[in-house]
């Protein structure tokens, strides 16, 4: 990895790529960005605000706009779930990045994740969030560089492993 590639997270909302992501860009002496408070930031508003008021394409492309023009160096990035809806950011991100996707059973998703209506995850219209998870693993899978089993192991162990990832 050079100098000034970054460390993209990917996965499931509840699959620590925040957590994750402060201690790794730690540990390494990398600046973290999370993509989801960059878009609250561009928008003045909550995640959850704007699924609310325009609708989850209208968050995707937002979403889309927002990862497609970063230009960022020595970061590690977590971006949210829905991120891998878009080939164009995807694409984008794997320009300047390794992508590593933290992988989690749909059990331990759903234990983390309880506050659904108000997380700012986007769910297509009348699904749920296992239908998320099933719509999404074949994304993930695909634009990972490398992934990382996080079911039933510490933080410790997770972080240790995206730092050798990123060497």
């Amino acid at each position: 990895m050079t100098e000034n590639q970054n460390i993209v997270l990917i996965g499931m909302a509840g699959a620590g790529k925040s957590t994750l992501g402060v201690l790794a860009a730690k540990a390494l002496g990398m600046d973290f960005v999370d993509t989801d408070i960059i878009i609250q930031q561009t928008e003045h508003r909550l995640l959850q605000e704007i699924i609310d008021e325009e609708g989850s394409d209208a968050f995707l492309a937002i979403e889309e706009r927002i990862l497609s023009a970063l230009a960022l160096k020595n970061s590690v990035i977590a971006t949210g779930g829905s991120a891998v809806y878009s080939e164009r950011a995807m694409a984008a991100l794997k320009e300047t990045s390794r992508v590593i996707y933290l992988d989690l059973p749909y059990e331990e998703i759903q234990k983390r994740v309880q506050n659904i209506v108000s997380r700012g995850v986007v769910l297509r219209q009348g699904n749920s969030l296992r239908d998320a998870y099933e719509e999404r693993l074949p994304l993930y899978r695909k634009y990972a560089d490398v992934t990382i089993a996080c079911a039933g192991r510490d933080i410790e162990s997770c972080v240790s492993e995206i730092i050798a990832a990123a060497k």
